[in-house]
């Protein structure tokens, strides 16, 4: 059962209502640079793409293996994005508020209820919180196709896997990363199962205990199945296409990094205040916003009333720690 809530308002930006700018992640200016030009690749070889995207995954990787207590949140922030394109992409009118709305007040046990759109942010959710070697099994794989809503069928399903693993060993970055598009247009399946598959290429690879969800959300990526061409035509398309790949890899990197900064600044604001919460299990309400994208303030968590998680939820919008992120007076939701 879905929860019927009224109509959200207009969502703040921002801890204190200022307005302000959220914060840019101190990346080295030449690779800001090198991603933004990146995005012209008239001109450009493809070795040159792909060493602006490595240095991209090479800083969102140092960032990743901080291990900090808002990489959960980070990561289904990320997710939350990447669904609101997907469904977008598809036709959907759904959009980021919408979607946090329908995974979040659908009842624990009946997410036959969020609907198409919502089953996308399940799909993108599962990437972001399920362990990075887990991802690409028969069942994982099964499941993510049902949340997307494209046919399947088991003797697919175990042919993909199959094809899944032997791109993961000894290939090379751009090789897996053009590979795990191919791959899902061989089987007929869409764009956002290939992004979702490179994703979770990329964790395995670099040995990430979970995944981050980065080309969900580079909504220009053109990835459809091309016509058939003549060989030459053939090399020179997938060229162009590794290129584009490879520069939207870098852009969703960069992307990535600076929401860390913004979430850090956040999270940081909300540890600080912390030990001046006096509400009995008040520890496990910081965790789970830490963890999660949001918490719906009728959340169970054990310990805690549902008036008294309203309350101390009031005490950490009025501290500055989390914001108020559907605007309602019923139904609210809070997270960094």
């Amino acid at each position: 059962m879905i929860l019927r809530p009224e109509p959200s308002r207009p969502r703040h930006g921002t801890l204190s209502g200022t307005g302000a700018a959220p914060p840019v992640a101190a990346v080295a200016m030449w690779l800001r640079r090198a991603v933004l030009d990146a995005q012209s690749l008239a001109g450009k070889d493809v070795e040159d793409v792909a060493l602006t995207a490595g240095a991209a995954i090479g800083a969102l990787d140092a960032v990743v293996r901080r291990q900090e207590r808002w990489a959960g949140a980070w990561r289904q922030r990320l997710a939350l994005v990447a669904a609101a394109v997907t469904a977008k992409q598809a036709g959907r009118v759904e959009d980021e508020a919408a979607l946090r709305d329908v995974v979040l007040l659908t009842r624990p046990g009946d997410f036959l209820s969020v609907g198409p759109a919502g089953s996308m942010l399940l799909a993108w959710r599962r990437l972001a919180g399920t362990p990075a070697a887990k991802l690409l099994t028969e069942a994982s794989i099964g499941a993510v196709l049902d949340d997307l809503g494209l046919r399947r069928d088991d003797e697919k399903v175990s042919d993909l896997a199959d094809d899944l693993r032997q791109l993961s060993a000894g290939i090379g970055m751009v090789g897996m990363l053009t590979g795990a598009f191919a791959a899902a247009e061989r089987y007929g399946f869409a764009r956002a199962f290939g992004c979702w598959l490179a994703d979770a290429l990329l964790a395995q690879r670099l040995g990430w205990a979970y995944a981050m969800p980065l080309l969900g959300a580079e909504a220009g990526l053109g990835t459809g199945a091309r016509p058939h061409r003549s060989a030459a035509s053939s090399v020179a398309t997938g060229i162009e296409r590794a290129k584009a790949l490879l520069a939207a890899q870098a852009r969703a990197a960069l992307r990535a990094i600076d929401l860390s900064a913004e979430l850090e600044r956040r999270a940081d604001r909300l540890l600080a205040v912390a030990p001046k919460l006096r509400a009995k299990a008040a520890n496990m309400v910081v965790e789970r916003v830490l963890s999660d994208d949001a918490v719906v303030a009728s959340a169970k968590i054990a310990g805690m009333s549902d008036r008294g998680l309203r309350r101390l939820f009031d005490r950490l919008v009025e501290l500055g720690a989390v914001r108020e992120m559907s605007g309602r007076t019923a139904f609210r939701i809070h997270g960094l």
